[in-house]
């Protein structure tokens, strides 16, 4: 018996080592001290949606088959190797970094097995994200397609499965900016402010088990003004007298126990409720029950913040942003999650979060998440940290001519009908997906002129969907009166070139001082910055004037301001922190100061 659990444990470790073997980075550009720690058998092992938890999941992410084929072939026999999923292809981690184009496309294949006590259940099969179009195979029926870079999406598999195990493919086509759709700062030739391709699965891959009837969403929807909290949630199956509970918990204690018909959105009222702010980031979890005859059908866990964004005049009669009806000012860093070795995944939860600590502790209390969306867990962090987020819509399609210092008289793009439905789809999808996330405060619908179409409507339209947030209706870009901001852009120093009287006006990007640190950059030339310094002396000292300056301009009218940016990306190198994240390029002490007095200009 004792040499048959010795061999049992060999013969393990040694698959171990021959799967370790099977990967590693490929390339010679810079990493992160992270992805040394990154492991096949263990990756991005922690639960992918926690706003909407339950107890039992499988982690699909590891080593998949993959192979490049022409755009018209069918599946290949033979594949070219192995990935690392959730790694896009372009990636080191991934473990092939290659180009896929718009002419290929990219294919997937694993199998995996249904544990045994899930033999009752129904079996839904997530995807975090996966650039752009997926078709998804299990066991050679086709199951479903999905078309959207930035959004989960889930198939119930349960008809599809077989005895013993389960083959899984997926198709993956992705034109990047040889297509109109979503992609952010994606090209074919990157340069300059624009970046490397990712194409295909980006985010954790996971199967769930559930019952005939479960909970498919939860959507809370915080009123302070009347301490309610109100509780919806979706239900798959539902039939007449299903019945919603809800828990709200405080510190682990039950305060407050509701129950509703489906699918009837539960509204609880809270005695003297915890208001969420940077400051205090308190949240109330919550466990969201389904029942039938008081049989339990379902059960999630949750959680929520009781906060409000708003805008209002403060007592010199500038509009102002609000936070829980007090005057508020936003100051943040433009954010893009890009990373060297995982592009547009970050190597671990540990690296995800990193960049908004590090935010925070530079005293700034706001994200501008640039023309990309990140994984459920990066919104939890900002959650849990405390720190508002900006939510830029990622950009695609062409342009008008950009008037970023007047309000625009010229002719805006005309996107063609598919164009249109590809950008309205993907952003009520969006929408949908970060509804619930405390931290979320404004929704950006375009940056600058990229791909800006049919304004007014975009950003009315975006405003009536969610009026619990606030709407930034243009980044900089061809400015309409309309939603609740006026965004200026200016580098690299603060400038207040236009105002509105009716809305908040804030300074949604300037900054961009540039120091390269050699043996921390992407590429050996090209690497720039709107303007450049020799070492954080220096580049603290500019940063500190351009901050004196805003200062004043704070006082004259700006309610928000982003500074560009937190990290270096690719050959820019205008960020406070390398692109690898080794080294911070600023005194940190002293923009932690000038940081706080800038917020502390506007304050009740």
């Amino acid at each position: 018996m004792y040499k048959k659990v010795l061999l049992f444990f060999t013969a393990m470790w040694t698959f171990g080592i021959l799967v370790q073997a099977q990967w590693k980075p490929v390339g010679d550009k810079i990493k992160t001290a992270w992805a040394e720690e990154v492991n096949p058998k263990n990756v991005w092992a922690e639960y992918p949606r926690p706003i909407m938890e339950r107890t039992h999941w499988k982690n699909l992410n590891g080593l998949w088959e993959y192979a490049i084929t022409s755009k018209e072939s069918c599946e290949p026999k033979n594949f070219d190797g192995q990935i690392l999923v959730p790694f896009a292809v372009e990636s080191s981690l991934s473990g092939v970094q290659k180009r896929v184009g718009e002419e290929n496309i990219l294919w997937y294949k694993r199998t995996f097995s249904i544990p045994e006590d899930w033999k009752e259940k129904r079996i839904l099969l997530h995807f975090g994200a996966v650039d752009w179009r997926a078709e998804v195979w299990l066991n050679d029926v086709k199951i479903g397609m999905h078309e959207g870079g930035y959004t989960p999406f889930s198939f119930d598999i349960t008809p599809f499965l077989k005895v013993g195990e389960q083959e899984l493919v997926v198709k993956v086509w992705d034109p990047t900016d040889k297509g109109p759709q979503p992609r952010g700062k994606q090209v074919s030739r990157p340069g300059g402010i624009w970046y490397t391709p990712v194409t295909g699965i980006w985010q954790t891959v996971w199967l769930e088990p559930v019952g005939d009837k479960y909970i498919s969403a939860v959507r809370t929807t915080p009123d302070i003004d009347h301490n309610i909290v109100e509780v919806k949630a979706l239900v798959a199956g539902a039939d007449y007298g299903d019945v919603l509970e809800v828990q709200v918990k405080e510190g682990g204690k039950v305060i407050k126990t509701v129950r509703a018909s489906v699918p009837n959105p539960v509204e609880i009222k809270l005695e003297n409720p915890q208001l969420w702010s940077p400051e205090f980031p308190f949240l109330y979890d919550l466990e969201v029950v389904l029942l039938n005859k008081d049989r339990e059908l379902d059960r999630v866990k949750s959680y929520f913040a009781m906060r409000k964004v708003s805008i209002g005049r403060d007592e010199k009669g500038i509009m102002r942003l609000q936070l829980n009806n007090k005057n508020y000012f936003h100051f943040g860093t433009l954010d893009q999650g890009w990373w060297p070795d995982g592009l547009y995944t970050a190597p671990c939860d540990e690296a995800l979060r990193y960049d908004i600590q590090k935010t925070k502790d530079l005293g700034f209390n706001m994200i501008r998440k640039h023309v990309k969306v990140e994984p459920a867990r990066w919104y939890t962090h900002c959650d849990r940290i405390g720190i508002l987020v900006w939510q830029d819509m990622p950009n695609g399609d062409a342009g008008p001519g950009w008037q970023n210092k007047t309000y625009f008289k010229g002719s805006e793009n005309q996107r063609s009908p598919h164009s249109e439905n590809i950008y309205r789809k993907e952003w009520k999808e969006i929408i949908d997906y970060l509804y619930s996330y405390p931290s979320i405060a404004v929704w950006v619908p375009f940056n600058e002129s990229w791909g800006q179409f049919k304004t007014v409507e975009i950003a009315e339209w975006t405003k009536q969907y969610d009026p619990t947030r606030l709407v930034n209706p243009a980044s900089g870009g061809n400015h309409f009166q309309t939603g609740d901001i006026l965004d200026l852009h200016n580098y690299p120093e603060p400038d207040l070139y236009l105002y509105d009287a009716q809305r908040a006006t804030v300074l949604g990007e300037y900054g961009g001082i540039g120091l390269p640190i050699k043996g921390h950059l992407w590429a050996k030339d090209r690497n720039w910055g709107y303007v450049q310094f020799k070492s954080s002396k220096e580049v603290t000292d500019e940063y500190v004037r351009y901050a004196k300056k805003l200062k004043e301009l704070v006082k004259s009218g700006f309610s928000a301001a982003v500074y560009t940016q937190i990290t270096d990306v690719e050959v820019e190198v205008n960020g406070l922190i390398t692109y690898d994240r080794k080294v911070v390029k600023v005194e940190e002490p002293r923009i932690r100061k000038i940081n706080q007095e800038v917020i502390s200009v506007v304050s009740d």
